[in-house]
């Protein structure tokens, strides 16, 4: 347990197209856990999903955000070393004080600041989505794990917010919604991965809101409102506003405005 695990420092990273991702989840740390219901519900889902005999001496958070679920892996294994790492600083200043991991690092999924072979868990819950390379994280969590060790992970996939997706395209051309991977190219990277697949499957989730106001209010304050290249810049115009408010009434239920979340769970094992 002694021996250092982090190898490389946040000065290290070289990804700036991810300053933007990180900048918004900085800036969403107060305000997350108000609105993460459907988050924790797929954590949880998620944790149910790990082998039962798994008995971690290592576990890493991957994405751990407000550490929601650094604080649910300590409690699971708490004779453990949990490391919390993710790439917005102000999660990472937000976790520290409530506890759970013994380390809080700032690293990318793409290029893990972690030596080799020293985790036997990653837990990644809603975090890999914003990963443009998939197959780069399967190949750093190949390289951190032990033999034995497993990668649980949670994403969103394609279909992810398509009734706001097709309400924005009876307006405009622009990109105003999160691109999401394909189920299927997960399918293939998890399968060219070098390792074992115990388990990937698919599940659609719907949430509820009285009005469109209600969902985009929750998409600010978890962070993850539009921060694809390619989004419309400025002000949206309220001639805009009323034919997505008018678009979107279309798809209301007894319920209200639904909101669909396609959510990916996987989960691998190294086997040598």
């Amino acid at each position: 347990m002694a021996e250092p695990l982090i190898i490389r420092t946040p000065e290290d990273d070289r990804l700036p197209d991810k300053r933007q991702v990180a900048a918004s989840f900085s800036r969403a740390a107060s305000s997350y856990d108000s609105v993460a219901a459907l988050q924790r519900s797929v954590g949880n889902a998620l944790l149910a999903r790990l082998p039962g005999d798994l008995a971690p001496r290592r576990w890493l958070d991957l994405g751990s955000g407000t550490g929601y679920f650094s604080r649910a892996l300590a409690k699971r294994y708490p004779h453990s070393y949990g490391v919390a790492l993710d790439i917005a600083e102000g999660m990472l200043h937000h976790a520290r004080p409530l506890g759970g991991a013994q380390a809080y690092v700032s690293g990318d999924a793409e290029c893990l600041p972690l030596r080799n072979a020293c985790c036997d868990l990653l837990f990644s819950s809603l975090a890999v989505q914003w990963c443009a390379d998939f197959a780069a994280v399967l190949d750093e969590a190949r390289r951190v794990l032990r033999p034995g060790g497993v990668f649980a992970f949670s994403s969103l996939c394609v279909g992810t917010l398509q009734e706001l997706r097709d309400s924005w395209q009876a307006v405009d051309g622009f990109v105003h919604v999160n691109r999401f991977r394909d189920f299927i190219d997960y399918r293939r990277l998890c399968a060219s991965s070098g390792l074992r697949l115990l388990g990937l499957e698919r599940q659609t989730q719907v949430l509820h809101f009285p009005d469109l106001r209600s969902l985009t209010h929750e998409l600010k304050a978890l962070g993850a409102h539009n921060l694809n290249p390619g989004r419309p810049g400025g002000l949206t115009g309220r001639a805009r506003v009323r034919a997505l408010l008018d678009a979107y009434e279309r798809f209301r239920q007894p319920q209200g405005l639904p909101a669909t979340y396609q959510v990916v769970y996987g989960v691998l094992c190294k086997t040598d």
